[in-house]
């Protein structure tokens, strides 16, 4: 099966940046499919984490959390409705963090932030190393976004769902 490759905190804000898609070029021999700007990766050839993570590390130009899962992670959770009853608006973003290892520590959720008035940021769940919420598109959510760290007490990186869908999607899942 599949890996897919998260990488933490590339190409925001003018900071470690790169070409993702000449990273997937450069990793061809794995039948690398680049997703996006944010250091998303499909890698459709076997091979081991620990292969494709120090392959990665000595190719990239900076220091990054690398985070791995299957592909099949992704299909099982594209299997599930986990923005049911969940607005759909322009202004709402779905997103989904995985968590880098099993988290240290598990809030109560639904959760919301800030904590009194309208959310800006709202956790809805977890399953497995998947985090579930919604954000609305305000500058202040990736301070928010932030916390999320330290409420599972692990590394998180954090993708539109949109994304895990294009990964669905190269995984040869059409239906999602």
């Amino acid at each position: 099966m599949a890996l897919v490759v998260f990488l933490r905190g590339v190409n925001v804000g003018g900071h470690r940046t790169f070409r993702p898609t000449i990273l997937a070029e450069q990793l061809r021999h794995f039948d690398a499919v680049n997703i996006g700007a944010a250091g998303t990766f499909v890698i459709r050839q076997p091979v081991t984490r620990a292969q494709l993570r120090a392959e990665l590390a000595r190719r990239l130009p900076f220091d990054t959390e690398i985070m791995i899962c299957q592909g099949r992670e992704i299909v099982r959770l594209m299997s599930q409705n986990h923005f049911a009853d969940q607005p759909v608006r322009p202004d709402i973003v779905r997103f989904v963090s995985v968590l880098a290892q099993r988290p240290r520590s598990e809030p109560s959720m639904p959760l919301s932030f800030p904590s009194s008035g309208r959310w800006l940021l709202r956790i809805l769940g977890r399953k497995d190393r998947f985090v579930f919420g919604l954000y609305r598109r305000h500058m202040k959510v990736i301070r928010y976004l932030g916390t999320v760290d330290r409420l599972f007490g692990v590394t998180i990186t954090t993708r539109n769902w949109n994304t895990i869908t294009a990964i669905a999607k190269v995984l040869g899942h059409e239906g999602f």
